[in-house]
Protein backbone atom coordinates (compact mmCIF):
# COMPACT_ATOMS: atom_id res chain seq x y z
CA UNK A 1 0.00 0.00 0.00
CA UNK A 2 1.29 3.51 -1.03
CA UNK A 3 1.94 6.28 1.48
CA UNK A 4 -1.14 7.83 0.20
CA UNK A 5 -3.55 5.01 0.15
CA UNK A 6 -2.54 4.82 3.80
CA UNK A 7 -3.05 8.23 4.57
CA UNK A 8 -6.96 7.76 2.77
CA UNK A 9 -7.42 5.04 4.90
CA UNK A 10 -6.56 6.45 7.95
CA UNK A 11 -8.37 9.71 7.02
CA UNK A 12 -11.23 7.40 6.20
CA UNK A 13 -10.89 5.21 9.86
CA UNK A 14 -10.77 8.49 11.56
CA UNK A 15 -14.15 10.07 9.72
CA UNK A 16 -16.03 6.59 10.72
CA UNK A 17 -19.78 6.80 12.47
CA UNK A 18 -20.48 3.27 11.42
CA UNK A 19 -21.91 2.60 14.94
CA UNK A 20 -22.67 6.46 15.92
CA UNK A 21 -25.98 5.56 17.64
CA UNK A 22 -24.41 3.19 19.75
CA UNK A 23 -21.06 5.10 21.17
CA UNK A 24 -22.20 7.10 24.42
CA UNK A 25 -19.50 9.99 23.87
CA UNK A 26 -20.11 9.52 20.09
CA UNK A 27 -17.56 8.20 17.54
CA UNK A 28 -13.72 9.18 18.26
CA UNK A 29 -11.88 6.22 16.51
CA UNK A 30 -8.28 6.63 18.06
CA UNK A 31 -5.48 4.92 16.66
CA UNK A 32 -1.42 4.85 15.42
CA UNK A 33 0.22 3.33 12.80
CA UNK A 34 2.43 3.88 9.89
CA UNK A 35 3.40 1.49 6.64
CA UNK A 36 7.20 1.16 8.84
CA UNK A 37 5.43 0.27 12.18
CA UNK A 38 7.86 -2.36 13.85
CA UNK A 39 5.65 -3.34 17.04
CA UNK A 40 1.73 -3.76 16.97
CA UNK A 41 0.14 -3.07 19.68
CA UNK A 42 -3.38 -5.28 19.44
CA UNK A 43 -5.88 -3.79 22.31
CA UNK A 44 -9.10 -3.54 23.30
CA UNK A 45 -10.60 -0.22 22.98
CA UNK A 46 -9.93 3.32 24.09
CA UNK A 47 -11.37 4.20 27.74
CA UNK A 48 -13.17 7.53 28.42
CA UNK A 49 -10.28 9.21 29.17
CA UNK A 50 -8.15 8.40 26.05
CA UNK A 51 -11.66 9.27 24.28
CA UNK A 52 -11.26 13.07 25.62
CA UNK A 53 -7.71 13.25 24.58
CA UNK A 54 -7.36 11.30 21.69
CA UNK A 55 -3.99 9.77 22.04
CA UNK A 56 -3.57 5.89 22.93
CA UNK A 57 -3.18 4.70 26.29
CA UNK A 58 -2.81 7.86 27.71
CA UNK A 59 -4.13 6.65 31.07
CA UNK A 60 -2.81 4.36 33.67
CA UNK A 61 -3.26 1.56 31.40
CA UNK A 62 -0.82 2.60 28.84
CA UNK A 63 2.15 3.84 31.77
CA UNK A 64 1.44 0.28 32.84
CA UNK A 65 1.84 -1.18 29.38
CA UNK A 66 4.86 1.15 28.39
CA UNK A 67 6.41 -0.07 31.73
CA UNK A 68 6.03 -3.82 31.08
CA UNK A 69 7.57 -3.11 27.14
CA UNK A 70 10.49 -0.61 29.19
CA UNK A 71 9.96 1.85 26.31
CA UNK A 72 9.91 5.81 26.28
CA UNK A 73 6.88 7.69 25.90
CA UNK A 74 8.83 9.14 22.91
CA UNK A 75 9.22 5.41 21.67
CA UNK A 76 5.78 3.97 21.98
CA UNK A 77 4.25 7.10 20.56
CA UNK A 78 6.66 6.88 17.49
CA UNK A 79 4.06 4.88 14.53
CA UNK A 80 6.82 4.24 12.99
CA UNK A 81 7.74 1.91 15.73
CA UNK A 82 4.70 1.44 17.66
CA UNK A 83 1.37 0.62 15.85
CA UNK A 84 -1.11 0.71 17.77
CA UNK A 85 -4.75 -0.65 16.74
CA UNK A 86 -7.50 -1.62 19.55
CA UNK A 87 -10.49 -3.93 18.39
CA UNK A 88 -12.45 -1.48 18.62
CA UNK A 89 -11.45 2.31 17.87
CA UNK A 90 -13.94 4.34 19.78
CA UNK A 91 -14.84 3.86 23.87
CA UNK A 92 -17.79 1.48 23.76
CA UNK A 93 -19.03 2.86 27.12
CA UNK A 94 -19.26 1.52 30.80
CA UNK A 95 -21.33 -1.01 32.45
CA UNK A 96 -21.26 -2.10 36.03
CA UNK A 97 -18.43 -4.41 36.27
CA UNK A 98 -15.79 -2.09 33.17
CA UNK A 99 -16.38 -0.69 29.66
CA UNK A 100 -18.01 -2.65 27.54
CA UNK A 101 -17.02 -4.76 24.84
CA UNK A 102 -15.36 -3.04 21.80
CA UNK A 103 -17.96 -2.42 19.28
CA UNK A 104 -17.72 -5.51 16.37
CA UNK A 105 -17.82 -2.66 13.58
CA UNK A 106 -14.34 -1.83 13.50
CA UNK A 107 -12.81 -5.50 13.35
CA UNK A 108 -14.86 -6.19 10.62
CA UNK A 109 -14.90 -3.04 8.37
CA UNK A 110 -11.17 -1.93 8.92
CA UNK A 111 -8.70 -4.41 10.67
CA UNK A 112 -7.69 -6.34 7.41
CA UNK A 113 -7.38 -3.54 5.57
CA UNK A 114 -5.00 -1.88 8.24
CA UNK A 115 -3.38 -5.14 8.92
CA UNK A 116 -2.25 -4.99 5.47
CA UNK A 117 -1.20 -1.66 4.94
CA UNK A 118 2.21 -2.64 7.51
CA UNK A 119 5.29 -3.85 5.77
CA UNK A 120 7.50 -4.45 8.99
CA UNK A 121 5.41 -5.88 11.86
CA UNK A 122 8.28 -7.91 13.64
CA UNK A 123 6.01 -8.79 16.41
CA UNK A 124 2.18 -8.17 17.74
CA UNK A 125 1.57 -7.53 21.34
CA UNK A 126 -2.00 -9.04 21.65
CA UNK A 127 -3.61 -7.60 25.00
CA UNK A 128 -7.03 -8.85 26.65
CA UNK A 129 -9.46 -11.40 25.67
CA UNK A 130 -11.10 -9.56 22.67
CA UNK A 131 -7.83 -9.66 20.25
CA UNK A 132 -6.66 -12.60 21.38
CA UNK A 133 -10.07 -14.15 20.10
CA UNK A 134 -9.15 -12.53 16.71
CA UNK A 135 -5.45 -12.64 16.62
CA UNK A 136 -5.15 -16.62 17.97
CA UNK A 137 -8.71 -18.00 17.15
CA UNK A 138 -7.31 -21.36 17.71
CA UNK A 139 -6.65 -20.70 21.35
CA UNK A 140 -9.69 -21.13 22.74
CA UNK A 141 -8.57 -20.63 26.58
CA UNK A 142 -8.76 -18.06 29.45
CA UNK A 143 -6.22 -15.01 28.47
CA UNK A 144 -4.42 -16.93 31.63
CA UNK A 145 -4.07 -20.05 29.74
CA UNK A 146 -3.29 -17.69 26.59
CA UNK A 147 -1.15 -15.73 28.33
CA UNK A 148 0.37 -18.85 29.74
CA UNK A 149 1.00 -20.80 26.45
CA UNK A 150 3.47 -17.22 25.33
CA UNK A 151 6.32 -19.52 24.49
CA UNK A 152 4.54 -22.10 22.63
CA UNK A 153 2.74 -18.96 20.34
CA UNK A 154 5.79 -16.64 19.97
CA UNK A 155 7.89 -15.21 19.06
CA UNK A 156 6.45 -13.19 16.15
CA UNK A 157 3.30 -13.30 18.77
CA UNK A 158 3.30 -12.46 22.15
CA UNK A 159 -0.27 -12.57 24.47
CA UNK A 160 -0.61 -10.51 27.70
CA UNK A 161 -3.56 -9.30 29.81
CA UNK A 162 -4.94 -5.96 29.83
CA UNK A 163 -2.08 -3.70 31.65
CA UNK A 164 -5.59 -2.26 33.71
CA UNK A 165 -5.16 -1.47 37.02
CA UNK A 166 -8.43 -3.71 37.52
CA UNK A 167 -5.90 -6.34 36.76
CA UNK A 168 -3.70 -6.01 39.76
CA UNK A 169 -5.36 -9.44 41.36
CA UNK A 170 -4.37 -11.12 38.30
CA UNK A 171 -0.63 -9.58 38.70
CA UNK A 172 -0.45 -10.49 42.21
CA UNK A 173 -1.96 -14.17 41.27
CA UNK A 174 0.20 -14.64 38.75
CA UNK A 175 3.80 -13.38 39.86
CA UNK A 176 5.20 -15.80 36.57
CA UNK A 177 4.16 -12.94 34.25
CA UNK A 178 6.45 -10.68 36.07
CA UNK A 179 8.79 -12.72 36.88
CA UNK A 180 9.22 -15.03 33.30
CA UNK A 181 7.03 -13.25 30.58
CA UNK A 182 7.88 -9.43 31.28
CA UNK A 183 12.06 -10.06 31.00
CA UNK A 184 11.20 -12.40 27.30
CA UNK A 185 8.78 -9.56 26.15
CA UNK A 186 11.39 -6.48 26.71
CA UNK A 187 13.98 -8.64 24.93
CA UNK A 188 11.86 -9.24 21.56
CA UNK A 189 10.86 -5.45 22.04
CA UNK A 190 14.45 -4.39 21.69
CA UNK A 191 14.98 -7.07 19.39
CA UNK A 192 12.33 -5.37 16.86
CA UNK A 193 13.31 -1.67 17.77
CA UNK A 194 16.94 -2.81 16.70
CA UNK A 195 15.99 -4.53 13.46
Amino acid sequence: MSKSSLTTLLRNVRACDVCTKDLPLGPRPVLQLSKQSRILIAGQAPGSKVHKTGIPFDDPSGKRLREWLDVTNKQFYDPKQFAILPMGFCFPGTGKSGDFPPRPECAVKWRKPLLDAMDNLQITLVIGQYAQRYHLPDNKGSVTEIVAAYKDIGPSIIPLPHPSPRNNRWLKNNPWFEAELLPYLQERVRQALAA
